[in-house]
């Protein structure tokens, strides 16, 4: 995973070109993250760009390289902690991989300034830098659209839960509705009995009365 570390480092009053490359190299964040690490990446910075300088004014391109080696002796630093370093210049485009045979038949492979000049370098590093916050920017916006659909989706399915709920309270309530009518119904139909019964047994009484020659008990004006 490649690491864009940008820092915000000031710049002097009246600097000369030494210390504006060691604003530069922090800047681009460069420089080593631990304390006490070497302070002088910004030599190599310098000498790439004479290299690249030199390259320019003889048309050979091979002027313009620097070995891993070269670049440990001009930070004060071991060939094996170099190359720990340049993984973060090859990360920002600065730099790029190179190699050649020279006169003696060997092969020698080096790194170079990935232009002509810093500037031209330098516009390399800031497209890596711009390109990656596009892609950030067009993440950041397809967040937006899916957490948007996530929500959507979310008050869908509660509406579908509680439509799912509601249907199967209905049956029951129509069953205890049916319920309701039929106990009315044998109410009813127990109330006329009683009442058809009652009729009959004060009919019966009457029918007695008379037989046994008793007058009906009619009030009187």
């Amino acid at each position: 995973m490649k690491k864009y570390i940008l820092c915000d480092v000031e710049p002097g009053i009246n600097m000369n070109s030494e210390e504006l490359a060691r604003v530069i190299v922090q800047r681009l964040g460069l420089t080593p993250r631990k304390k006490g690490s070497t302070d002088k990446l910004h030599k190599v910075l310098l000498q790439l760009y004479e290299k690249a300088k030199e390259a320019n004014r003889t048309k050979d391109i091979t002027k313009s390289v620097m070995t891993v080696e070269e670049m440990a002796y001009f930070a004060g630093i071991t060939r094996q902690t170099m190359y720990e370093y340049l993984s973060r210049w090859l990360d920002l485009n600065l730099i790029t991989k190179m190699s050649y045979v020279n006169r003696d038949n060997k092969v020698v492979i080096g790194y170079r300034l990935n232009g002509y000049t810093l500037e031209s370098a330098f516009e390399k590093a800031k497209s890596v830098i711009l390109n990656h916050l596009s892609q950030t920017e067009k993440l950041i916006k397809e967040l937006q659209r899916i957490r948007k659909n996530e929500k959507i989706k979310e008050t869908i399915d509660k509406k579908k839960d509680i439509k799912t709920k509601h249907e199967n309270l209905e049956p029951l309530s129509i069953a205890n509705q049916e319920f309701d009518h039929e106990l009315t119904q044998e109410e009813e139909n127990f109330r006329a009995e009683t009442s058809n019964h009652y009729q009959e047994s004060n009919a019966h009484k009457e029918k007695q009365k008379e037989d046994n020659g008793i007058m009906p008990n009619n009030n009187q004006e």
